[in-house]
């Protein structure tokens, strides 16, 4: 009965300090039980308020894009990772974090380096205000969605959760943004745009699309999902395959088909050493043969297009599209910073701000600008070479390496099908970025973030906890 009173008691106090808020025009204070709410789950159940923030990722709003103050943050999200960040790092100071075993992976300790070359090259930076708010950013997102989920995943349980809630939220931005487009009758120009509030525009959209297409297909064989499980992975299929389709992303169309290419080599057990030999060639081969392949790639004069067949064969033109010239462009100038600081780069975060006089006047487009506010490198390798120098390019490269390694390995080892579903579509998934990372660049923003560090998290969670070599260290330790 006590805690009852205590409760009505509450309740009709917080009721009448919203009323007077309201007229007072304090709307903010409308927002205390959502805040309680987090401070709650921070401290209670993190493992709740990370899915949590998964959820909202993909619904998450620029308040940038919205006009509100210049802040340039992705809500509720980021917000929110920078406080969970803020307990992670309180967890580790009082010595109760999470299982140690994570920090001595090698995706943990690329963290480290990556973090720590971030960290030095914002010292000498050209913009050190920028860059030290660039590592922020990465370490509110390295903190909680790779560490900590990566012990969170402990729980296989919740690694279908993260999945299924991201592609749950993803889907009802998909279907808004189908509605939309159909508005315009779905045009090229328009597909653009139509997903914005919620993506800043198709690229990102269909590049984020492409990663989550590869794990719904393997949820659908995986074979042990309950039948409403099943029905919504289908549903699923249909919609991200649709939001796909007419994102006109041709990065992302590509990717996927690439990833496929992945599957099949992995399917015919095909050796990493096989396939690295044949990568060294085909790059070989084309520093041969540059100059006709170049020339065969200027006759093709077909530019983007409503219809998706002319779309698609606008990938290779080099001579009239306007934004596959622009990308050149943007490396062309990667590639000029590059020269002039070889070794420390001109500050992670930085590029947007200093490309400009390094545009050649052949190079430019009609979408050239000498503002900051038309992206970045567009490369995820192009852009770290420019900005953090040699090894800030080497660093990304070892990344795509270690967790190439890291899947095969466990591909041949693994022993429960449903793991080896789940661990080959999610790199299936990652591999998609990492080749969609040639020619753009989106780890920046939630929405690419979010899934790029958990996709990770769950590698390391399978390789740590759910693996032969995971039952062989938890044997020894009993021992």
């Amino acid at each position: 009965m006590r805690k009852d009173a205590l409760l009505l008691i509450g309740g009709l106090a917080f009721a009448l300090l919203c009323a007077i808020a309201i007229l007072k025009q304090h709307y903010e204070v409308l927002a205390l039980p959502f805040v309680i709410g987090v401070v709650y789950l921070s401290l209670k159940r993190l493992d709740i308020l990370l899915l949590a923030i998964v959820f909202f990722t993909p619904l998450s709003l620029n308040l940038e894009d919205l006009e509100m103050g210049g802040i340039g943050f992705y809500f509720p999200t980021e917000p929110l990772l920078f406080g969970v960040l803020g307990i992670f790092i309180l967890k580790i100071l009082s010595g109760k974090s999470i299982d140690p075993v994570i920090y001595k992976h090698p995706i943990a300790i690329f963290t480290y380096v990556f973090l720590g070359w971030t960290f030095f090259t914002s010292l000498t930076s050209e913009m050190p205000v920028v860059s030290f708010k660039f590592l922020l950013a990465k370490m509110w997102y390295i903190g909680p969605m790779f560490f900590l989920l990566v012990h969170i995943f402990k729980k296989k349980e919740n690694m279908d959760k993260f999945i299924l809630l991201y592609v749950l939220s993803l889907m009802i931005v998909i279907i808004y943004t189908v509605i939309q487009h159909s508005g315009f009758g779905f045009d090229k120009q328009s597909g653009h745009v139509v997903m914005k509030p919620f993506f800043k525009d198709h690229t990102s959209y269909g590049a984020v699309i492409a990663m989550f297409l590869p794990v719904i297909v393997g949820k659908l064989f995986s074979g042990s999902a309950k039948l409403y499980l099943r029905i919504f992975m289908v549903s699923a299929f249909i919609v991200i395959l649709v939001g796909l389709i007419l994102s006109y992303t041709r990065a992302a169309w590509v990717s996927v088909i690439a990833g496929a290419a992945i599957f099949f080599v992995l399917w015919l057990r095909i050796k990493l050493n096989a396939i690295l030999a044949t990568l060294v060639l085909m790059i070989g081969f084309f520093f041969v043969f540059q100059d006709q392949i170049l020339i065969n790639l200027e006759r093709n004069d077909q530019d983007s297009s409503d219809n998706l067949t002319e779309h698609a064969e606008s990938i290779s033109n080099v001579s009239t599209d306007a934004s596959n010239l622009e990308r050149l462009n943007r490396w062309n100038c990667a590639l000029e910073m590059w020269k002039e600081r070889p070794i420390l780069g001109w500050g992670p975060g930085v590029y947007q701000f200093v490309y400009a006089p390094f545009q050649r006047s052949n190079d430019l487009t009609i979408i050239s600008t000498n503002n900051a506010d038309l992206g970045n490198a567009h490369s995820e390798y192009l852009g770290p070479l420019s900005e953090q120098g040699l090894p800030g390019m080497l660093i990304m490269i070892a990344l795509v390496y270690l967790v190439t390694a890291m899947s095969f390995r466990m591909y041949f080892t693994q022993t429960n099908k449903e793991t080896r579903v789940l661990l080959t579509s999610v790199y299936i998934g990652l591999m998609t970025y990492f080749i969609h990372g040639l020619v753009n660049n989106y780890l920046d923003s939630d929405k690419a973030s979010v899934p790029f560090w958990g996709f990770l998290a769950i590698l390391v969670a399978i390789d740590l906890f759910h693996s032969k070599k995971a039952s062989a260290r938890l044997d020894l330790t009993a021992e």
